[in-house]
C-alpha cells in the first residue's frame, strides 16, 4: 500500500481512495478510543473522513468524557466523533446499527497486573465478551480486537522474530500472567465468533511503539529516554541494556490497524510492530545521538555472562505478505517526531501533532 508521507496523521491516509471506501458512510463504535491506540485511530480516521468526504462517524466508549476533552480537544470536538459513557464490561448498548467495531480498551498497567490480577483478567475477558455481544446486537459485520504480543510469553532465546503460529509458553499460575491470559482468552472469544460466521473478526497483536501520545513517565523505555534528553539530563538505563525491542511509529500503527480491520482475514491474528531489532542500550544511545549528541548514557546494570538477551520482537511476514503492509518511518525519524510532539505538548498541554517538523 502506498502512503502520503508528510509527518502528521495524514501519514496514515492510504493514497488510493479505494482503501477507505469500506468506511464510506460507516458507523464505527470504538472502545479504548481515548487511549494511546484509540487516539491514533481517531486522528487518522478524522483526516481521511474529511479529505475523502466519507461521511462516516465514530461513537467512542469512555468513562470520563470531560477528561478526554481536556486532553485532546481537537479530537473530542470533531463533528464526526461522539461519546457513550460506560464501563467496557457492562456498558448499555447504544441504539441503532453500526458497521464496524474496534475493541481497543484494556488496562495495560503493570501495577494493576501485579496488584489486582483478578481485575485485570476480568476487564479484558468480560470487556471483550460484552463488546462482542454488542457487535451481534447492532448488526456490525467487522470487528477488530487489539491484542498484544504479550500472548506469546517469553520469546525463545534462539528466535529473533516471533511469528503468529508460535506456541506460547508461560506459567499460568503466576499472578502476573493475568494480562497474558486475559488477552489469550479474549482472542479465543473472537475466533469463536468468526467460526460461527455471524461476523468477521480480526486480531492485531501489538508490540512496541513510539510517537505522539506515548507516555514519557511510565514503564516504556523509549519514552523515558526521550524525556531525559528533553530535560537535558543523562539517559539512564536501569537494567543491563541487553534486551531487544523494536519500535513502530504511530502513523504506521494506525495504517496497519485500519488495514487489518478492513482487509484482514476473519479469524486471523496479525503481529503489528517493527522487525528492526535494537538493544535497550543501543536505543538509549540512538536517542542521545538524534536529540542531544553530548548527552551521556548510563547503564546501571551489569550483563550476566552467558545469559541470553531477552527479546520482544515480532515477525510481520503475515502482515507484509497478506496485506502488503510495511514500516515507512525509521527509528531515528520516529524519535525526532516524538520529541517534537512532546516539546510542543508540554507547552500547550495538548495531544495534537506538532505544528512544525
Amino acid at each position: 500500500m502506498r502512503e502520503i508521507s508528510n509527518g502528521g496523521p495524514e501519514d496514515s491516509l492510504a493514497a488510493d481512495e479505494g482503501f477507505w471506501e469500506g468506511l464510506r458512510g460507516a458507523r464505527i463504535f470504538m472502545t479504548g478510543g481515548t487511549g494511546f491506540f484509540g487516539c491514533r485511530l481517531l486522528e487518522s480516521f478524522l483526516h481521511a473522513n474529511q479529505k475523502l468526504e466519507l461521511k462516516a462517524e465514530t461513537l467512542v466508549l469512555t468513562r470520563d468524557e470531560a477528561a478526554f476533552r481536556g486532553r485532546c480537544p481537537q479530537l473530542a470536538g470533531a463533528q464526526a466523533v461522539s461519546f457513550h459513557r460506560g464501563d467496557v464490561r457492562s456498558f448499555d448498548f447504544p441504539q441503532g446499527q453500526y458497521s464496524h467495531i474496534i475493541h481497543a480498551a484494556t488496562e495495560a498497567s503493570d501495577k494493576l497486573n501485579q496488584d489486582q490480577p483478578d481485575l485485570m483478567l476480568e476487564t479484558i475477558v468480560q470487556g471483550t465478551r460484552h463488546t462482542l455481544e454488542f457487535t451481534k446486537s447492532c448488526g456490525a459485520q467487522k470487528f477488530l480486537f487489539i491484542s498484544s504480543g504479550a500472548i506469546y510469553g517469553k520469546q525463545p532465546d534462539a528466535m529473533t522474530h516471533i511469528p503468529e503460529d508460535h506456541v506460547a509458553v508461560f506459567d499460568p499460575a503466576a499472578p502476573t500472567s493475568a494480562y497474558t491470559q486475559g488477552k489469550r482468552q479474549a482472542e479465543l472469544l473472537c475466533v469463536a465468533e468468526a467460526d460461527r460466521g455471524k461476523m468477521e473478526t480480526t486480531i492485531a497483536r501489538g508490540f512496541a511503539f513510539v510517537g505522539p501520545g506515548l507516555s514519557l513517565d511510565t514503564h516504556f523505555a523509549i519514552g523515558n529516554f526521550i524525556r531525559d534528553s528533553l530535560q537535558g539530563r543523562p539517559i539512564e538505563v536501569r537494567g543491563d541494556g541487553t534486551p531487544y525491542r523494536s519500535y513502530l511509529y504511530t502513523s504506521d500503527l494506525a495504517t496497519w490497524l485500519w488495514t487489518i480491520l478492513l482487509r484482514g482475514r476473519s479469524g486471523r491474528a496479525y503481529n503489528v510492530g517493527s522487525e528492526n531489532r535494537v538493544s535497550i542500550r543501543e536505543l538509549a544511545e540512538t536517542v542521545a545521538r538524534v536529540l542531544k549528541p553530548d548527552l551521556p548514557v548510563r547503564v546501571l546494570g551489569v550483563p550476566c555472562p552467558g545469559r541470553p538477551a531477552e527479546q520482544y520482537v515480532p515477525s510481520t511476514r503475515r502482515a507484509r505478505e497478506e496485506l502488503g503492509l510495511r514500516q515507512t518511518v525509521g527509528l531515528e525519524e520516529a524519535i525526532r517526531r516524538t520529541a517534537a510532539w512532546a516539546a510542543q505538548a508540554h507547552q500547550s498541554q495538548s495531544c495534537s501533532w506538532p505544528a512544525t517538523r
